[in-house]
């Protein structure tokens, strides 16, 4: 029988999940899309897996590190995977490995192929990718449509070393015209270079414009009721979106991993210390500021896995409030803010208000009007105090909890966040004469 491992704390994330037991020792590695989902299915009774069975009652803890992409996951498992090398990742090891797209510059005229070995032969190497599939499709279709039409064959040839000629009257694409035929002349060694340099701009993200041809080829096709064309468009969409994923893990440090368990951690720790149902992945926290009642701004700012989350945060200038009034001006933001969440989607797990009782009764109205609920708390900074609605005493939490201090980060954050905004709309309004 397999164990009731409390994994509430897991978040409906990407990341990377580590199980340990009783005496923190690494036991399994692994990756996934949704973190809670995956975890889930290492306890499913119904699940009939030896592996698993062998390794679940022996874990005691999990500890996750969120990312941004799944290609970012997959690059940190596999580091971590070959820094600790736990048990069961050797036990399970299936020689699988993830494709790369290679662009033989070591010859003289490249080509793009799909490998699963990395090596030093001279090549740009472009990956890993999680999924082969949809890479290959696309690359089809660019070589299809000559975005860099180098040439398909494996023929080992080079300008010192000619093509026998047999080979080259026997060739299908050299009949056709699909491929630019350098071995036999019909193109420079610079010029076909040139193609290959194109192709490794391509692969290092010039993919805005192409994305946006195909989705536009993909609406055309589906009003023309051409699925199937449509289909493989949106396809070649993915496998674009997969390669353009921001991978943040080549600038992280392996002695920093402890330090994102550790956010991880804090996370779990003020699902408790709040009493919620889900992990606090996602939070926002909200800040007023203003001088002697002018340039009233506020701030917001974003965490994710107890991180700070930049692309998230926003700045507001208040527009309905005239003179000093915090609670007015944070009804006003708040109000704004899930308005448009409601429409666009991605709502957070808590919304975090600096400032007392005023200022979350404020903020819970201003959900409310907006026809939204969320999980939402305030932060007090007389003796760091947490208000919850529906709560009549505050939650004092030890100053070296970790949920207290994520609080704390959160508030500074937005404090010296909406600061900033503020002096930039006061200088401003100085060089303006105002």
């Amino acid at each position: 029988m397999r164990p009731a491992l409390d994994r509430s704390h897991l978040p409906h994330a990407c990341g990377v999940y580590i199980m340990r037991d009783a005496s923190g020792l690494i036991l399994y590695i692994g990756k996934a899309i949704d973190l809670a989902k995956r975890v889930a299915q290492y306890f499913n009774p119904n699940k009939d897996d030896l592996k698993v069975a062998i390794l679940a009652p022996l874990i005691r803890k999990i500890d996750y590190i969120p990312c941004a992409s799944e290609r970012e996951a997959l690059i940190l498992e596999r580091r971590l995977i070959y820094r600790h090398q736990p048990f069961f990742n050797s036990m399970w090891k299936d020689n699988k490995s993830y494709p790369y797209v290679k662009i033989t510059l070591g010859e003289d005229f490249p080509r793009v192929l799909m490998t699963r070995k990395k090596i030093k032969d001279g090549a740009a190497y472009f990956g890993p990718y999680p999924q082969a599939g949809p890479i290959k499709s696309l690359l089809n279709y660019l070589w299809r449509q000559q975005f860099f039409p180098l040439r398909p064959c494996r023929w080992d040839f080079s300008t010192t070393k000619p093509l026998d000629k047999r080979k080259i009257t026997s060739c299908l694409y050299y009949h056709t015209g699909e491929c630019p035929a350098p071995c036999a002349g019909k193109i420079s060694p610079q010029d076909y270079r040139g193609i290959a340099d194109r192709a490794v701009l391509f692969f290092k993200g010039e993919y805005p414009k192409l994305k946006g041809q195909f989705e536009s080829e993909m609406k055309s096709a589906s009003s023309k009721l051409e699925y199937e064309r449509a289909a493989r468009l949106r396809d070649n969409i993915r496998a674009i979106e997969q390669m353009g994923e921001r991978v943040r893990v080549q600038a992280v440090k392996e002695e920093d991993v402890a330090g994102q368990i550790a956010s991880s951690e804090a996370v779990s720790d003020l699902q408790k210390a709040l009493g919620l149902n889900s992990p606090p992945f996602h939070i926002e926290c909200f800040d007023i500021s203003h001088f002697q009642g002018h340039q009233t701004v506020a701030s917001m700012v974003c965490f994710k896995g107890g991180e700070p989350h930049k692309d998230h945060y926003r700045k507001f200038k208040i527009r309905e409030v005239v003179g000093i009034d915090d609670f007015k001006s944070m009804a006003e933001v708040v109000r704004r803010r899930y308005v448009r969440l409601k429409r666009e989607g991605g709502m957070p797990d808590l919304v975090l208000i600096d400032g007392g009782k005023g200022q979350l009764s404020a903020a819970l109205g201003a959900l409310q009007a907006a026809g939204v609920r969320l999980p939402i708390a305030s932060l007090a900074k007389r003796i760091e105090e947490v208000f919850m609605p529906g709560k009549s005493e505050s939650i004092i939490m030890e100053r070296d909890r970790p949920a207290l201090k994520l609080l704390q980060r959160l508030r500074d954050e937005a404090h010296r966040f909406g600061i900033t905004y503020h002096r930039l709309l006061r200088k401003k309004a100085l060089f303006d004469g105002n």
